[in-house]
């Protein structure tokens, strides 16, 4: 893996120098900011590979920032934050974050989940690159393009994040299979599962808003009760 550009955002200056070194020791590049709007400034500014990123800060917090962010870019996020609770979590993943660690957290399960979300960034060429059209998966009006890592729906192009990308490539290669939701998460976050349904659950959530013409009665992406996920094999 390549070196990344990594961007810590917190308004604690030793947590950013901790998280900073931590990753530089991993062989990355670490950009500081101290709050959302300079977090914004610095995507803006330069090439930006993942963002670590505090929830609590002053003039703009992480939740805010994770939503201008998302705007314009896919950008990797992992939120950091001292609430624990699910509803916590599940409203970051709700707004777009890839991740989520509670602090206080272990520095080594932290440099774990950024090379993993790296991983899935890089691999899946979703830091621009595009190239011409190639292999492709065609479920009814689904379009996944596996050259470019472009989507389109019923010929309009859906922007997914690297998480969403790499959840909808799994079940669009499988379609009419079953799988769990610990199964989904240790293919694709390529990590074992401990209590990571509401992250799958939030990330199925979302891929329905983007490609169901009907989120609640979906066509595509079916839950068959009990058991898990599966992508409805569209003739």
């Amino acid at each position: 893996m390549r070196q990344a550009t990594i961007l810590v955002v917190d308004d604690d200056r030793e947590i950013v120098g901790a998280i900073a070194k931590l990753l530089e020791l991993e062989g990355h590049r670490v950009l500081r900011a101290y709050d959302g709007l300079e977090a914004l400034e610095a995507v803006h500014g330069q090439a930006v590979d993942l963002i670590v990123l505090d929830v609590m800060m002053p003039r703009m917090d992480g939740l805010s920032a994770t939503l201008a962010v998302r705007r314009q870019k896919n950008v990797p996020i992992l939120l950091l934050s001292a609430k624990s609770e699910d509803a916590d979590k599940i409203a970051g993943l709700s707004i777009g974050a890839d991740d989520y660690m509670a602090k206080p957290y272990n520095p080594m399960e932290l440099a774990a989940r950024v090379n993993a979300l790296l991983r899935r960034y890089l691999q899946l060429g979703a830091a621009g690159a595009q190239g011409p059209a190639g292999s492709r998966l065609v479920n009814g009006g689904l379009v996944l393009d596996t050259d470019a890592k472009t989507l389109t729906v019923d010929g309009a192009d859906v922007r997914l994040t690297p998480t969403e990308y790499k959840l909808l490539a799994f079940l669009m290669s499988r379609p009419g299979h079953v799988f769990s939701a610990a199964q989904l998460y240790e293919r694709v976050w390529d990590e074992p599962c401990y209590n990571a349904e509401n992250t799958v659950m939030v990330h199925i959530r979302h891929l329905r808003e983007k490609i169901e013409l009907n989120p609640k009665k979906p066509k595509y992406l079916k839950v068959v009760w009990g058991l898990g996920y599966k992508m409805e094999n569209i003739q």
